[in-house]
């Protein structure tokens, strides 16, 4: 199963929740959305996991493993 790893700073393109959308649309695929501090939490549908950074003990640790244990991150 191919894993996506969307990060969204506060200035993020907008263009980021479509894209979002499609990767959660592609047959066997994981998608996780972090949002990094300010990030404002996009429209997204259902199926992709989504992470603040400082939350619920969600630090930069658990975002480091989460870098390495995706197939591709888009930082936005």
């Amino acid at each position: 199963m191919a894993k996506f790893l969307h990060l969204l700073k506060s200035d993020a393109n907008p263009l980021a929740a479509a894209v979002v959308e499609q990767n959660s649309r592609e047959p066997g695929v994981d998608v996780t959305v972090v949002l990094l501090p300010g990030a404002p939490r996009p429209d997204l549908p259902g199926g992709v996991h989504v992470r603040q950074l400082g939350e619920d003990g969600f630090g930069y640790s658990a975002l480091l493993d989460l870098i390495f244990e995706s197939d591709h991150v888009i930082s936005w």
